[in-house]
C-alpha cells in the first residue's frame, strides 16, 4: 500500500482515485471544489484543504487538471503543491499540458529534492472501468522504475517513451486523432443518413467495420444520443488540439488535418455547444449539411 495524493477530482481525476484506493492504496485529495469529493470522502479518501496540504501528507502525488494555467497554479500558489515538497516526493502529473510547461514545473519539483514525471492516459472512464487505460510516462529512467508498480494498477499498459514532457508530446500526438476521426465519422454517418439509410443503421455498419477505433465504438453512438456529462468537452479537446498545432508549428510538422477538425470545434463553441462531449461536431457538420442533428 502506497501514501498517495491526488489533486484534482473531477470525473477522470476522481474515478482514478476511487481505483487506486481500491487498489489498496490510502489518498489524501484536493479538489477546488470540494463538495464534488464527498463521494470519495465516503469511500475512505482523506480530504485536505490545500494541494500543499496534499504534498505534506502523501509520499506520490497525482495531479489531474485542465489546462496549464491550472496545473502552474496548483504547483506555484502559496498553498500550491511546491510549498509542501520535501526531498523523495514524487509528482505524477497525468494533466494534458504544455510540454514546455510541464518542463518547467519538473525542474522546480527537483529543486526542492523531488522529482516528477508526466503520465497522461490514453482513454476515457469507460476505459478507467474497464481496466484498459494507457499509461505514457516522461521522466527520468530510476523515477519511472519507482513509479511504475503504482501506475500499473491505473492501467495494464504503461510505457516509458522518455525524458520529461515526451509523454505529453505523446499523449497530444494521441489526442489529435481522436477528434479527426470523430470528424471522419461523422462525415460517413451524414454520407448515409442522406442517401436514405437510417443513422442508426450507419453508425452500426460503422462500428463493426474496418473503421471501428476504440474512439468510433465509445463514441459513435454519441451521434445517436449525447450523454448526459461530457467525457470530453468542446473546450478540453480544442485545448489539445492547439497545443498539437503549436508543437507542429516548433517542430515544421503540417498538420492539415488537426487544423481543420479545430475550425469544427471553433464551431460547436460559436453554437453554444462548448460543454457537450468533443463528439458533437457530428450536430456541427449535420446542421452544415441541412440535417436535423
Amino acid at each position: 500500500m502506497a501514501n498517495l495524493g491526488y489533486v484534482g477530482l473531477g470525473a477522470m481525476g476522481g474515478n482514478m482515485a476511487d481505483l487506486l484506493m481500491a487498489k489498496g492504496h490510502k489518498v489524501t485529495g484536493y479538489n477546488r471544489t470540494a463538495s464534488k469529493a464527498d463521494w470519495l470522502v465516503k469511500k475512505g479518501m482523506t480530504l485536505a484543504a490545500s494541494p500543499k496540504a496534499v504534498a505534506q501528507a502523501a509520499d506520490v502525488i497525482f495531479v489531474m487538471v485542465t489546462n496549464s494555467a491550472a496545473d502552474e497554479a496548483v504547483m506555484n500558489a502559496p498553498d500550491g503543491l511546491l510549498a509542501g515538497m520535501t526531498p523523495g516526493k514524487i509528482v505524477i502529473d497525468m494533466s494534458t499540458v504544455s510540454p514546455a510547461v510541464s518542463r518547467s514545473l519538473a525542474a522546480k519539483v527537483r529543486e526542492k529534492g523531488g522529482d516528477m514525471v508526466d503520465a497522461p492516459v490514453s482513454g476515457s472512464i469507460i476505459t478507467l472501468q474497464q481496466g484498459k487505460l494507457s499509461v505514457m510516462v516522461g521522466g527520468t529512467t530510476a523515477t519511472f522504475d519507482k513509479v511504475k508498480p503504482i501506475l500499473d494498477d491505473v492501467g495494464p499498459k504503461v510505457t516509458h517513451v522518455g525524458e520529461n514532457g515526451l509523454a505529453l508530446v505523446m499523449k497530444i500526438a494521441t489526442n489529435l486523432s481522436l477528434a479527426v476521426q470523430m470528424l471522419a465519422f461523422s462525415e460517413g454517418v451524414l454520407l448515409a443518413e442522406k442517401s436514405g439509410i437510417s443513422r442508426e443503421t450507419a453508425v452500426d455498419v460503422l462500428m463493426h467495420s474496418a473503421i471501428a477505433s476504440p474512439m468510433v465504438v465509445y463514441r459513435g453512438p454519441f451521434v445517436l444520443k449525447m450523454p448526459a456529462e461530457a467525457w470530453f468537452n468542446v473546450n478540453m479537446m480544442q485545448k489539445d488540439m492547439l497545443l498539437a498545432m503549436e508543437l507542429g508549428r516548433q517542430l515544421d510538422v503540417p498538420l492539415p488535418t488537426t487544423a481543420v477538425t479545430n475550425e469544427f470545434l471553433t464551431a460547436a463553441r460559436a453554437m453554444g455547444l462548448v460543454e457537450e462531449d468533443f463528439a458533437t461536431i457530428f450536430k456541427v457538420l449535420a446542421q452544415m449539411s441541412g440535417v436535423k442533428p
